[in-house]
């Protein structure tokens, strides 16, 4: 008889949990739109539309994880005796799965970049403009499909070691020297001339900055940040305890995440203030920016090495939960069949996302509906699937699951009863209103 996998303790629940959840978006976009949006005016904005929509969708999938403590494919139907519910978690599965395709790409950048600091570190070789070094890399299909390959094979290396031996020990590695990281890229960054100026840029609250599309953005962003949608958290859920207190889990998974934000923005910003270098988000600043930052300072190459770990940390974590979740559904949570099923999956996933890699070379100038096949799978994913999956946890787990089941796995302590039935008045009324409008705002846009 098979033995389910388990967690083998509550921090590694939760080290794993806010892994998945902290992304390439909390660290290499959202403080660039936090400091063009009022600073700490918007991080209030976002803080509490956290509370009041991430944190509870957050909590509707650790709910039906510990309660039914199955795969995602399953769990609708085990907790409600009715199988048709059960599409819930295939589109989460189709959507995890089109989401690793392409982000694997991007897995694969930062990892080649690691290589080359090495070897810059190693023969001293420099170069001045990173903008065009950046384009040759990802225009070389070469580059681009092993790189891929190499991320999605790390992935896979810790998923095939299980929940306490693969995702869990890699979770209590990476997540501490994550921070760590943090702290010396910090410590470097304010003690640059001119920091002050990048801190006050990023963190002075400005409330006329806040608009429609500052708030709407927040709105986003507070369902998007924690994974949630997907059905990634119910499945890391399904290893706990049903003796877990979720609700103080998920308050310190969402506070890790806010967390990381902050840290990020006070890496970033003093050391282009001080550099007199402009913002820049997404692959820009890892790739472009901050190498340029980093050559104007003593060891530089070591502090962006530093770095590239830190993103390559995020990326990592959050990837092993994408492909646990369909390693998860492929075998039914039977160990037995876990290296099959993660070799099958990977190399899937590796086919799949050979058109994204290529989407930067051979296949650049094929460009339709949203531009090229790596932006139409974003969009794909980023803007229907996921609002529609996260709509789909919040009317399930307002309207249709059983009360007295998600009572029993939500309330742990006193204090808790209330928060319960707010809980599932803004599952059932605020939140699929809010969904809603960000689908559409993202639609539009």
């Amino acid at each position: 008889m098979s033995q389910k996998q388990s967690w083998n303790s509550k921090l590694g629940f939760i080290l794993a949990s806010a892994g998945s959840a902290i992304g390439l978006g909390a660290m290499w976009k959202f403080p660039y739109v936090m400091a063009d949006n009022g600073g700490a005016a918007f991080l209030f904005v976002f803080i509490l539309f956290t509370v009041l929509i991430g944190l509870p969708l957050l909590l509707s999938e650790f709910v039906m994880g510990t309660a039914s403590q199955t795969h995602s494919t399953r769990a609708f139907g085990v907790l409600t005796g009715n199988k048709k519910y059960n599409i819930i978690g295939h589109f989460g599965n189709v959507g995890v799965f089109l989401l690793m395709s392409f982000y694997s790409v991007i897995g694969g950048f930062i990892l080649i970049y690691i290589m080359r600091t090495i070897k810059v570190m190693i023969t001293g070789a420099t170069t001045k403009d990173y903008a065009q070094l950046f384009g040759t890399i990802i225009s070389n299909p070469t580059n681009t499909i092993l790189g891929a390959l190499c991320f999605i094979a790390l992935t896979a290396f810790i998923v095939i070691k299980g929940i306490e031996g693969g995702i869990e020990k890699a979770s209590k590695i990476m997540m501490p020297l994550l921070f760590i990281f943090f702290m010396i890229i910090i410590v470097r960054s304010l003690t640059l001339p001119n920091a002050i100026e990048g801190v006050r840029y990023f963190l002075q609250p400005d409330f006329s900055k806040l608009n429609q599309e500052s708030i709407l953005f927040a709105l986003g962003q507070s369902f998007f940040s924690l994974s949630v949608g997907f059905g990634g958290m119910l499945t890391y859920a399904s290893y706990i305890s049903k003796k877990t207190d979720l609700v103080a889990s998920s308050g310190t998974i969402a506070g890790l995440n806010i967390l990381v934000t902050l840290l990020a923005g006070l890496a970033i910003f003093p050391a282009t203030a001080s550099l007199g270098i402009a913002n820049e988000q997404g692959p820009g600043l890892l790739f472009i920016v901050l190498p340029y930052v980093f050559d104007h300072l003593p060891l530089g190459n070591l502090f962006y090495l530093i770095f590239l770990l830190l993103f390559f940390f995020a990326t990592i974590t959050s990837s092993i939960n994408l492909v646990e979740i369909n390693v998860s559904n492929f075998t039914k949570q039977k160990n037995e069949k876990r290296k099959m099923a993660v070799l099958l999956v990977s190399i899937a996933l590796f086919i799949v996302s050979i058109p994204s890699a290529l989407s930067f070379g051979p296949m650049a100038s094929m460009k339709f509906l949203k531009g090229t096949f790596f932006d139409n799978m974003d969009f794909l994913v980023s803007n229907i699937m996921l609002p529609i999956g996260a709509l789909c946890f919040a009317i399930f787990s307002g309207y249709v699951l059983d009360k007295h089941v998600q009572y029993e796995q939500f309330v742990k302590q006193p204090y808790q009863e209330k928060l319960f039935k707010l809980w599932i008045f803004l599952l059932k009324y605020f939140i699929p209103i809010v969904i809603v409008i960000v689908f559409i705002n993202s639609l539009i846009k």
